[in-house]
């Protein structure tokens, strides 16, 4: 059974275990980067492609999971972990 996530910056449906997975801990709300990860809170799921990866950090995740991060802030998150 395929689990399909939708790209928060292309909008392009893949199974989920081919997405980098983005959640925003419920407890500490603290931002964890784990495509695996079972924490419980609000998540979006993202391309493991390069391109995808420099739209979010150029149009942030404030609304999608209604956290205050600047571009720098989200670049250093993301930068250098993901190859395409």
């Amino acid at each position: 059974m395929e689990h399909l996530r939708k790209c928060i910056s292309c909008g392009k449906y893949q199974n989920r275990d081919e997405m980098i997975k983005i959640t925003k801990e419920h407890s500490s709300e603290k931002l964890v980067i784990e495509p695996n990860s079972k924490i419980f809170g609000r998540s979006a799921y993202l391309c493991y492609n390069q391109e995808c990866i420099n739209t979010v950090i150029k149009k942030g995740l404030n609304k999608t999971l209604k956290v205050n991060l600047s571009k720098e802030e989200l670049k250093g998150l993301l930068d250098g972990q993901f190859k395409s």
